[in-house]
């Protein structure tokens, strides 16, 4: 039997347990997320009196991508390695070494390289590395390529292949090609090659992923994932752009002018020669003393070659005055969103300038400057720098 005292302990205790019972029901607030604290970055002075001047470049675009094989002409063995639309900086070691270790198969020590870029400079230099002796011969040098009219990030995939043109056999040598240029750029990260890495902003007003179909089936990227740098979103106040969202990854920047001169350099302490001629048909290239020709001729391989699927991809870039402390990268949308003609709008700063890009004119072949396109670039440019945070 349960006395009068115990009993108002029991109910006590209930009462207790009632308590506690709705403490526990209640959830517990939750934490307001840290924001990052705004970023802040040199601006970039975009007017028309710090332009300095206007580039144009013919990239050699191939639908099916660039063009990495052997083949004979008599008793001359020819390598092909070319068609690296707006990714010859990128790419240009992978497929120099692929290059050369065909050409290892031949019995000479002896071979010509056609074409002074970054493809031919660079398969020169893997023969090189191989044990060859290498003359190249070519119609213009640094700073007269192709090579020195280019943006010069890692863009490996730049206006390099159409999606529905690709093979499962030349997305492997891709592959390869990109694997070994992405390590070899890293080695060469310092002043003397203008190699370097460098913080750019993917300007954007809707959030990554946003607008996907994830029913839809896609194509494995071109791109290997781990390849790919990680990228952090920015989000509204926590950068100083007029976008709602700033993807921010490290990327490989080149400087051309500087890159370039520092492979001819090291090319000739190797005891290269290089020779100026051009050539108008392949018969031309059984006459040269070297048994072995590696074809580095970009453009020029569709006159040379018959290859009538090369195509020029017009490039254009207007350069500012250098800024020291700029050291930052952008690309995006045209804050209109008008893209015709453009590939975006892209920012890299260099010692010989801060460089604003970029269109493509597929199947252009003058090497004039577009007026209005220039005009549209820098406006673009303006428009972004003057509705930054400082």
């Amino acid at each position: 039997m349960v006395d009068r005292r115990t009993l108002l302990k029991l109910g006590g205790m209930g009462l207790v347990g009632a308590g506690l019972g709705g403490c526990a029901a209640r959830s517990a607030p939750t934490p307001t997320p840290m924001r990052r604290p705004p970023l802040r970055l040199a601006p970039v002075r975009a007017e028309w009196d710090r332009i300095i001047r206007t580039t144009v470049g013919l990239r050699p675009h191939r639908p099916s991508g660039f063009v990495l094989r052997a083949d004979r002409l008599d008793d001359t063995t020819v390598i092909h390695n070319y068609g690296h639309g707006g990714s010859g900086m990128s790419l240009s070691w992978g497929t120099g070494r692929m290059a050369a270790e065909m050409a290892l198969g031949h019995d000479s020590r002896r071979a010509a390289v056609i074409g002074c870029g970054a493809v031919g400079l660079t398969a020169a230099r893997q023969l090189q590395r191989r044990g060859f002796a290498v003359t190249i011969y070519a119609m213009s040098v640094p700073p007269n390529t192709t090579s020195n009219m280019s943006f010069a990030g890692f863009t490996p995939t730049a206006g390099l292949v159409e999606d529905d043109r690709r093979t499962p056999a030349w997305d492997a040598q891709f592959r390869e090609a990109v694997e070994i240029s992405y390590r070899e750029l890293q080695l060469l990260a310092g002043t003397r090659f203008g190699v370097s890495w460098i913080d750019r902003y993917a300007l954007s007003d809707t959030p990554p992923g946003a607008g996907g179909d994830d029913d839809e089936e896609e194509r494995e990227p071109l791109l290997p994932s781990h390849l790919r740098s990680g990228q952090l979103t920015l989000e509204p106040g926590e950068h100083p752009f007029p976008s709602r969202y700033a993807m921010r990854s490290s990327q490989l920047r080149i400087e051309p002018s500087i890159y370039l001169d520092a492979l001819v350099h090291d090319f000739l302490d190797f005891g290269g020669r290089i020779e100026i001629r051009s050539f108008t048909e392949p018969r031309e290239l059984v006459e040269l003393s070297e048994p072995l020709v590696v074809n580095c001729s970009g453009l020029g391989a569709r006159d040379l070659f018959g290859d009538d699927e090369l195509l020029p991809a017009k490039g254009q870039l207007t350069v500012l005055v250098p800024q020291a402390e700029v050291d930052w990268g952008i690309g995006g949308d045209p804050p209109d969103g008008d893209t015709r003609g453009l590939l975006g709008i892209h920012m890299q700063p260099r010692r010989d300038g801060i460089v604003l890009g970029g269109t493509s004119e597929r199947g252009e072949w003058s090497r004039e400057p577009n007026q209005e396109a220039m005009q549209r670039i820098v406006s673009a440019h303006m428009a972004v720098y003057s509705a930054m945070r400082v």
